[in-house]
């Protein structure tokens, strides 16, 4: 099941929560996984910062922080998303808001079924992966930009 939370952010207007669910189910299906408990957490550069620095160490803003409770073949866990930082992704990266948002989320899903993206090799395949997701699961004028 999956469940998507704002916290202290609107959904933007183009996302269908339902559309949203079946993709990141058909996701996880189509990478042979089982989509368990998702929980897709949208929210600001505050808010995900305190969490990158509690449970992380980190002391910087990211886009995407994953909370992996998978147990293979299932995918379970957390993907928290800074819509402040999707949103300055897309204007450095020139592409639109939507598409940004939902490699975002393509992102986070593929970590919980095992991607990584630390070296260039593992980045390239992710990014091919994320490519391929929003080739398949977004609009075609969203995939236009």
């Amino acid at each position: 099941m999956t469940t998507i939370v704002n916290l202290g952010v609107k959904i933007p207007s183009f996302v269908s929560k339902r559309d949203l669910k079946e993709a990141v189910k058909n996701l996880a299906i189509q990478e042979g996984k089982i989509l368990k408990d998702l929980s897709l957490v949208f929210t600001d550069d505050e808010y995900l910062l305190e969490v990158n620095k509690q449970y992380l160490n980190h002391d910087y803003f990211t886009d995407v922080i994953t909370f992996d409770y998978s147990s293979f073949p299932e995918v379970s866990g957390d993907v928290m998303i800074s819509l402040d930082r999707v949103k300055d992704n897309a204007l450095s990266l020139e592409q639109s808001f939507e598409r940004e948002f939902y490699r975002v989320v393509f992102h986070g899903v593929l970590h919980l079924c095992g991607y990584k993206d630390k070296t260039k090799e593992n980045a390239s395949v992710m990014r091919s992966k994320e490519d391929y997701y929003l080739n398949r699961f977004v609009s075609r004028e969203t995939n236009s930009n």
